[in-house]
């Protein structure tokens, strides 16, 4: 018998969404796509409106769980990818280069654990910090000259990617785990402490960091190599320091 393949478990976090028709809307596109588990972060009123919007969904409604605030809504889930039509036009600001919906369907499927899809509020989007939290930014391409998607079309683009996809998951790799991402970015803000890296960089570098590791989603033995490259480099730092 095929062993059966394992998917990750995906949650969708609206932050501060503004329009109850657009949360019920979203919760339609959910079932749609076989995606139950929904995060809200300081709603509105999820009225009348929002359930006719989401037709047959309204469990989803029942069962979503509401935060006060974006850190807690997403301190359980193991990888957290922001969503964002405001894109950086040069690779050396890092916050907001995004990964394209086509190029992460195809490789999200490979993460294990509880992914957090975030969407931001209808009128302003998600603010800096909250991108800055999560491992990647996602861009679905769209027009230049109306970049930015309803809501509830945003979350129906990427599900519909993702769902597309779920059949065709290649030989699963063993994918770096929440606790092993920590502990990697943790050696790296080691690390350019030890090389007396400027302080006013060291954030911006952070991030910059973090981005890569998101759009590679290392694996368990990729995340072991580069933390042997780390240690022994660690190592060799505090010996000079200590021939000084």
């Amino acid at each position: 018998m095929a062993e059966k393949k394992a998917h990750p478990i995906f949650y969708i976090v609206l932050v501060e969404p503004k329009n109850s028709g657009n949360i019920g809307a979203v919760a339609r596109a959910m079932m749609n796509f076989d995606v139950d588990k929904l995060y809200l972060v300081n709603p509105c009123e999820l009225d009348s409106v929002c359930y006719a919007r989401a037709m047959h969904a309204t469990k989803i409604l029942d069962d979503a769980k509401t935060f006060s605030c974006f850190e807690d809504a997403v301190k359980n889930l193991d990888y957290l990818v922001a969503t964002s039509s405001i894109e950086s036009k040069t690779d050396k600001r890092h916050l907001r280069n995004p990964l394209f919906l086509e190029d992460f369907a195809e490789k999200v499927l490979e993460v294990k654990g509880k992914i957090g899809l975030v969407f931001g509020r209808e009128d302003y989007g998600l603010f800096n910090e909250e991108i800055a939290a999560c491992d990647i930014m996602l861009k679905i391409p769209t027009s230049e000259s109306y970049p930015s998607l309803n809501l509830s079309h945003a979350v129906t683009i990427v599900l519909y990617s993702l769902y597309l996809r779920k059949a065709y998951i290649p030989k699963r790799r063993r994918p770096m785990g929440p606790l092993e991402k920590k502990k990697l970015y943790e050696f790296f803000g080691q690390l350019l402490d030890d090389i007396d890296y400027p302080p006013h960089k060291k954030e911006h570098t952070t991030i910059m960091f973090k981005r890569i590791m998101g759009r590679a989603m290392p694996s368990k033995w990729e995340y072991h190599t580069l933390m042997g490259v780390f240690s022994k480099t660690l190592g060799k730092i505090k010996r000079t320091q200590g021939k000084k």
